[in-house]
C-alpha cells in the first residue's frame, strides 16, 4: 500500500488547521500518508505506536509528537482503544507569510521548524503543558488562536524535553515507487514478525534478489534487515511489558524471539535497559 497524500486547506479565516478527536479508532485498514504541512499531534493518554517512514517505537501514556512536512506515517490513535483526546495542528512553513521565521524574534522557533524534519516527541512537563495549550486552543477566535500557536511554538522550541526520531531525509529522497516498495516490506514484516522472517521471502515480496534487497534496504534506512525487524519486534514486546498478565519469556516468543537470551540482548541494544528494567521503570512511571 502506497502512501496518499492528504490535502489540508484551512478553513476560510484561518491560516492553519486544528481538529479535535475524541473517537475511538479501530479501523483494520491503515491510513499510511505524507503531506507538506508541518504537523503537532497531542495525545492525551494511552498506548500507542509511532510509525514515521522507517522508525518504529511505542508511547506509553500519550504523546506530543511535531513532524516535518512529506514525512510517511500511520495515524497515532490506530488501534488505540482507551478513550482518549487527539489535537492535530497542521501549518505550511509560510503560514504567516514568506520569510515571516527569518525574523530574528523568531530565530529558536525556526530552529523548531528545521529539527521536526527528524520527528519530534516530546516529555515530561513539556508534554503536559503543551497538551492542555493545545486542548484549549480549539476553544479560542481566530487571533487569539495564533497568538497562542505562536507561544506553544516558543514554548517547544525552548524545551530540552524532547527526543530526535532520527527520520531525516526519506521524505524528501524517497520517490513513490520506492515508498510503495518499502510499505510492502512493512507490511510483510507486520504480518510476519511473530515468526521466523527470512531474507528471501521478504525480497522476493518486492521482485529483488537478496543480496540487491540488503544493499537497498540499507541504503534507504540506513540500517540493516534485520536490525529493523529487532526494531519493531522491541517496539511490539515495550507494549506487552507494560501489562504483568506476560512473562518476560512469554513476552520474548510472542514478539518473534526464539529465545530469552537472544530477547534480553536485542532489547537492550534497542532500548538501553533489560526487559525487566523496562518493566519497572514503566510501574514507576505510573505510581
Amino acid at each position: 500500500m502506497k502512501p496518499t497524500l492528504e490535502r489540508i486547506e484551512p478553513v476560510f479565516g484561518n491560516s492553519f488547521t486544528i481538529r479535535k478527536h475524541t473517537e475511538i479508532c479501530a479501523e483494520e485498514k491503515p491510513n499510511w500518508h505524507f503531506h507538506p504541512e508541518y504537523e503537532i499531534v497531542y495525545i492525551s493518554n494511552g498506548r500507542g505506536k509511532r510509525h514515521i517512514c522507517t522508525h518504529i517505537s511505542e508511547f506509553q501514556d500519550g504523546d506530543l509528537i511535531f513532524l516535518g512536512p512529506n514525512l510517511p506515517h500511520l495515524g497515532f490513535t490506530q488501534g488505540l482503544l482507551e478513550e482518549h483526546v487527539e489535537i492535530v495542528v497542521q501549518m505550511k512553513e509560510d503560514f504567516l507569510g514568506h520569510d515571516f521565521l527569518c525574523r530574528p524574534e523568531l530565530y529558536a522557533i525556526q530552529q523548531l521548524f528545521e529539527r521536526s524534519k527528524q520527528g519530534l516527541t516530546f516529555h515530561g512537563h513539556t508534554k503536559w503543558e503543551v497538551g492542555q495549550r493545545l486542548v484549549r486552543l480549539v476553544e479560542l477566535s481566530p487571533f487569539e488562536r495564533l497568538i497562542e500557536l505562536l507561544g506553544i511554538l516558543n514554548q517547544l522550541a525552548g524545551s530540552q524535553e524532547y527526543k530526535l526520531l532520527n527520520v531525516d531525509g526519506f521524505a524528501l529522497e524517497v520517490n513513490m515507487q520506492d515508498q510503495e516498495r518499502m510499505r510492502a516490506v512493512y507490511d510483510f514484516v507486520e504480518q510476519n514478525y511473530q515468526q521466523g522472517i527470512m531474507l528471501d521471502d521478504v525480497a522476493s515480496t518486492v521482485n529483488m534478489t537478496t543480496p540487491a534487497f540488503c544493499r537497498y534496504f540499507k541504503k534507504m534506512t540506513t540500517k540493516t534487515f534485520t536490525r529493523f525487524v529487532n526494531e519493531f519486534r522491541i517496539a511490539h514486546a515495550s507494549r506487552l511489558l507494560a501489562d504483568d498478565h506476560y512473562t518476560i519469556a512469554a513476552v520474548s516468543f510472542e514478539c518473534g524471539f526464539n529465545n530469552l537470551s537472544n530477547f534480553n540482548k536485542q532489547f537492550r541494544e534497542v532500548t538501553g535497559v533489560s526487559p525487566s528494567e523496562y518493566r519497572k521503570n514503566h510501574k514507576r512511571l505510573l505510581t
